[in-house]
């Protein structure tokens, strides 16, 4: 919980079915240094109205540091049970289902498998796990299969993207078909990422700060880069923009080293003043958008990011702010073309970057249209509903 991930898209929505007379327990790994830097914060925010365990996460040695952690899990999982009796054990991604797992076995409880993503699958994409090494190869296979145990045995599945529910209720290898999956995206604070609140003099504070004229066309980049985030690609197709839209500039709203990026432009021939490179808090993250022109980002379009949802794509559209991406996924592209908010890059070449290029320098987009869009797909409020119904359903069951 003390992670921005946690902040961002664990406790809002738990202090919302809090709000809806959940009883509600979390049980986390921490990383001791955020830990004790946040701690006190995460314990104000949930006092009185979630209670807050945790252990503390080890990485080394790999995979018995892992092993170490779902012992303790385990320990300190049953203790809670025989405090709380616990309904339902809701489980976010493949190492906690493995406890509601066994919490279901023993003590019978309802499990709700948060599979977030294809986890497995996302470790071999992103290079973390090397098959040909027969320890990852076994540790993958171990989790593909009890991936289909997860999803035949979960009393409800919750998947973030329609591309992903569609490709499980295809597979032919999971008992008890058609599955319970619902879809929940992740979901936004619209009222954080709100235009609207940011007065025009902030905006050209900001500007002259980060020594950005009013009559500049902003292209911005928000958050990591790198595993998933393509940016040479990214760069090649601002390389294009430039030669159409000489008085654009990048913004980069990220904590990633400007010197990264630098490199990687200069191998474009890129000069280093179309840049603007900057950190922002994720109280900031709003204000510095809605510099925006357009937003861009391209995700590596692998297997395991079909059941990819990525957050930036609901806070984006919150601002009202079109965007460039690419397909292949999550639900991204359909979420563009169903909205009509930004264009899609189907292909990672010149000819696709200067057709998606004429479009966003022709074509009209209505901030408010997409802002409203935002709302529909991916308001906080409405995940918060969809989770209550889901537990409706389980406890029903």
């Amino acid at each position: 919980m003390t992670d921005s991930l946690g902040q961002s898209q664990v406790i809002p929505y738990l202090l919302g079915l809090a709000e809806k007379g959940h009883q509600i327990t979390i049980l986390s790994t921490e990383k001791e240094a955020n830990f004790l830097q946040k701690k006190e914060q995460i314990k104000t925010i949930l006092e009185g109205k979630i209670v807050w365990k945790h252990i503390i996460y080890t990485k080394k040695p790999p995979l018995l540091s892992t092993l170490k952690d779902i012992n303790c899990l385990w320990k300190k999982a049953q203790d809670l049970q025989i405090k709380h009796s616990f309904d339902i054990v809701h489980c976010r991604s493949y190492i906690s289902a493995l406890i509601g797992l066994k919490m279901k076995k023993k003590f019978n409880t309802k499990f709700v498998f948060d599979m977030r993503g294809f986890w497995a699958d996302e470790r071999v994409d992103g290079k973390i796990w090397n098959l040909k090494n027969p320890i990852f190869n076994q540790v993958y296979n171990f989790f593909k299969r009890k991936e289909i145990v997860f999803l035949s045995q979960a009393d409800a599945t919750i998947s973030l993207t329609n591309n992903a529910k569609t490709k499980i209720l295809d597979w032919k290898n999971i008992p008890n078909q058609p599955i319970n999956i619902e879809v929940i995206p992740c979901c936004v604070d619209i009222e954080r990422f709100d235009a609207s609140k940011i007065e025009e003099n902030q905006k050209n504070k900001l500007r002259k700060e980060l020594g950005i004229d009013e009559n500049e066309f902003i292209l911005s980049y928000l958050g990591s880069i790198g595993t998933w985030y393509m940016l040479e690609e990214m760069l090649d197709f601002f390389n294009r923009l430039i030669l159409i839209q000489p008085n654009a500039k990048f913004l980069f709203i990220t904590s990633e080293d400007p010197d990264y990026i630098y490199t990687e432009a200069k191998k474009r021939n890129i000069d280093q003043k179309y840049f603007v490179i900057q950190r922002a808090d994720y109280t900031e993250v709003p204000l510095y958008l809605s510099l925006s022109n357009f937003s861009l980002f391209f995700i590596l379009p692998v297997f395991s990011k079909s059941a990819s949802s990525p957050i930036k794509q609901g806070e984006i559209m919150s601002m009202g702010i079109p965007i460039i991406c690419n397909s292949g996924v999550g639900d991204t592209d359909y979420v563009l073309n169903k909205y009509n908010c930004g264009v899609v890059v189907n292909q990672f070449s010149d000819r696709d970057y200067d057709y998606a290029i004429a479009q966003i320098l022709e074509k009209k987009f209505d901030k408010t249209e997409i802002r409203e869009a935002a709302k529909d797909f991916y308001a906080l409020k409405k995940g918060i509903e969809l989770y209550n119904n889901t537990y409706q359903k389980v406890l029903k069951k």
